[in-house]
């Protein structure tokens, strides 16, 4: 692991664990993309640039009678638009003048041990400086002033690197940025798949691959979120890359709000990468001596297909982006009320619950929507964050404390990014949301968003959240937002910043994490959007966990749950056993193809367990027990996929140790079929060279039968919604 600098031949030459990224310094100071891949030991040009005359491709120095050289055929690291590259730029600025043609040229270069933090942003960490090398490049435009900073750093233990772009102005005049992504990658080839996470509610993270084509193939969100329909993250494959096999380039954005990620193919069929914030609908003026930072974006490769790909997220932000006590701390099993009770119950009824809960072992009672204010449905009371004595007459410190003394912790759900019209908080704020003037605000579910770039409403909205968390004995907060932003305008930025509200929304959101995170260590926060509109690296960093999905059917969770494992770890995955006939598509499945699901997760209930029959009990109980005995294999293992819901009426995938001495592995099967073929399941990601038993048997397996010859499934898994689940340790030779 290191960076090098070849001064001689202006080459800077990156490495991670396996990984290089190479880039030289060319002509009169522009740099450009050498290569990416498995490390090589030295790096000797031998895909050295081929120059050639392109017709229609402008030339910077044609008056030096040279027309092979084009930044339209050049593989640029930060490309600009206007002087000869026609595709899309990794930025934009605007001068006064109205002209928005830069000419960015290498100017210097540091090389440093470790990673400073991100000023106000989500960012992966080290612990120790050893850990990783950053690369610091400055890029200069001398007409204007324009200084661009460009971040590269590289880890020792993971096949990733992490990218993040500073502009300055160091000019005498204003600029006005119009585009600035984080990451811009150019390869000198088209021959690759695009793959991506698409979706919708309750129906998030569904995996499309499809060829690369020529033109532009790109996924965004302009909603204010990362969004339930786009997750920010996608990848080129080799067209063999499979799950076990094959090379993947992989982006993924460490930010929460409007991005764009995409792919451009050229007439000569080179591929251009860009990721960064969305620049519909953005600018953001910066003055003389003012500094932007853009977020971080995260590249990892695999040349061992997309299961390598997703384990080195999963290790890198599990262990250096998710952050606090419960990094690496076991996640309680839960029971919240939202589908037992919805808006109507008392505070008998809460206990009645939790009373059910403990007699069944879970751990946490979380009280969701519907204790505060005058909340009897989602038409009012948000921001009004004070309890309703209506139902909770005894207040909530009372029912807090009468769940901690049945020895159960507990927890609450809250929306602080949001304010109801119907609510004391609108009545006397009302330009506190976000607002265009003298144009009808849009509801969404009965609500608007609050302004979080205004620090006076942060620092009332922060306060009446830490009022609660400091008064009542609280240890976990489902933190939700239900609607993305529409009229995004804020009544505190003057008319040529407005394009600035929603970045600086982001930025306001974020400083208010921090602050109360800070505050408030002991408590789990798990982020929401709906379910899973929100599920991105940049909530990760103030919340170690996300709930998944508003859509707790089994059967669609096989697809939502593998699809989010692509980028994300099992630790970050909130799943629940819900009521059947499900809520949300009405399917009745098995309790015990339910609790595998749920239980490939943050595992925990969401239903009235008052209303359990007696087998059913039965069935809980056991499933909380076997979940606590492996939960921290399921939720800090390494985690493989064996079948794909994409791909056919069956699932699997496994749970394994480090050392590969333990490992759960769980099958489903969606639709009983007439005379169908014997089902053999074959494992990957343990030692073949060991012998496994089953848990609770005597039947003992070697390694290599479970690779190669495989499991069969079995036949007692009769009609529809089955599943089933081994328990394999290693025998002690």
């Amino acid at each position: 692991m290191g960076i090098f600098f070849d001064a001689k031949r202006k080459i800077f030459h990156l490495k991670a664990k396996d990984t290089s990224y190479v880039m030289e310094v060319v002509r009169d100071g522009y740099l450009v993309h050498l290569y990416w891949g498995r490390k090589v030991k030295e790096y000797h040009h031998p895909n050295y640039l081929q120059q050639m005359d392109r017709g229609f491709s402008g030339n910077p120095y044609q008056h030096k009678e040279d027309r092979t050289f084009s930044l339209d055929t050049l593989p640029q690291e930060y490309p600009q638009y206007g002087n000869s590259d026609f595709r899309k730029p990794a930025y934009q600025i605007q001068l006064e003048n109205g002209s928005t043609v830069t000419d960015l040229r290498y100017d210097s270069h540091t090389i440093h041990k470790g990673k400073k933090p991100l000023d106000g942003l989500p960012a992966t960490y080290v612990e120790k400086e050893e850990e990783a090398e950053t690369l610091e490049i400055t890029m200069i435009d001398k007409l204007i002033g324009l200084k661009v900073i460009l971040s590269y750093t590289v880890f020792k233990h993971f096949n990733a690197m992490t990218r993040s772009v500073k502009i300055v102005n160091d000019g005498n005049s204003s600029l006005k940025l119009l585009n600035v992504q984080s990451l811009s990658v150019d390869f000198r080839e088209a021959d690759f798949d695009f793959l991506h996470l698409h979706g919708a509610h309750v129906r998030e993270r569904h995996i499309e691959r499809q060829p690369l084509r020529h033109g532009i193939q790109s996924i965004e969100s302009a909603r204010g979120s990362s969004s339930h329909q786009h997750n920010p993250f996608i990848a080129l494959l080799r067209k063999d890359t499979t799950e076990y096999a094959g090379e993947v380039y992989a982006f993924n954005f460490v930010y929460s709000g409007n991005f764009l990620a995409q792919a451009e193919v050229d007439q000569f069929s080179n591929t251009r990468v860009t990721m960064g914030i969305n620049p519909f609908d953005f600018s953001w003026k910066l003055d003389p001596g003012a500094v932007f930072q853009a977020p971080e974006a995260v590249m990892v490769y695999s040349s061992a297909g997309l299961g390598d790909m997703s384990r080195t997220f999963h290790d890198l932000y599990r262990t250096r982006l998710v952050r606090g006590e419960y990094r690496d701390k076991e996640r309680p099993i839960l029971v919240n009320n939202w589908e037992a009770t919805y808006f109507n119950f008392t505070a008998d009824k809460i206990l009645e619950i939790a009373d059910a809960g403990k007699e069944l072992g879970i751990e946490l009672f979380v009280l969701d929507d519907g204790w505060f204010g005058k909340r009897d449905n989602d038409k009012s009371s948000l921001g009004d964050w004070f309890v309703d004595l209506r139902k909770l007459p005894e207040g909530l410190d009372n029912l807090a404390n009468q769940v901690k003394e049945k020895g159960m912790q507990f927890g609450i759900w809250m929306e602080p990014e949001m304010v109801s019209v119907d609510s004391d908080l609108f009545r006397e704020h009302p330009d506190w949301c976000l607002h265009v003037p003298g144009r009808e605000s849009s509801e969404s579910r009965n609500q608007l968003v609050l302004d979080l770039s205004r620090e006076d409403v942060r620092k009332e909205i922060t306060k009446r959240i830490s009022d609660i968390l400091t008064n009542i004995p609280i240890s976990y907060v489902k933190w939700d937002m239900n609607r993305n932003m529409t009229e995004i305008g804020s009544a505190h930025l003057p008319a040529d910043r407005q394009r600035e509200t929603a970045h600086r929304y982001m930025l306001g959101l974020y400083k208010m994490l921090e602050k109360i995170t800070e505050d408030f260590p002991h408590i789990l926060f798990e982020s929401c959007s709906g379910g899973g509109g929100r599920f991105d690296a940049g909530m990760l960093y103030y919340m170690p966990q996300t709930w998944t999905s508003d859509n707790t059917d089994a059967v669609s969770r096989l697809k939502i749950q593998y699809g989010t494992s692509l980028v994300y770890p099992v630790s970050s995955i909130g799943a629940h056993v819900s009521a059947v006939p499900n809520h949300q598509v009405q399917r009745i499945a098995s309790i015990e193809m339910r609790g595998h699901v749920a239980m490939s997760g943050n595992f925990g209930y969401e239903l009235d367990l008052t209303k359990l029959t007696a087998d059913e009990k039965t069935a809980v109980k056991n499933q909380v027990s076997s979940y606590k005995e492996t939960r921290k294999l399921i939720q800090f293992g390494d985690f493989y996929r064996l079948k794909s819901p994409f791909e056919g009426n069956e699932t699997a995938w496994l749970f394994t140790n480090k050392d590969k001495t333990e490992m759960i592995v769980y099958y489903f099967r969606v639709l009983a079929e007439p005379a169908a073929p014997a089902s053999v399941l074959k494992l990957t990601g343990i030692d073949v060279q060991k012998g496994y038993q089953v848990t609770g048997t005597d039947i003992i397996y070697g390694g290599d039968e479970l690779t190669y010859a495989g499991m069969s499934i079995p036949i007692e898994l009769q009609g529809d919604f089955q599943s089933y689940c081994w328990h394999l340790k290693a025998i002690k030779e």
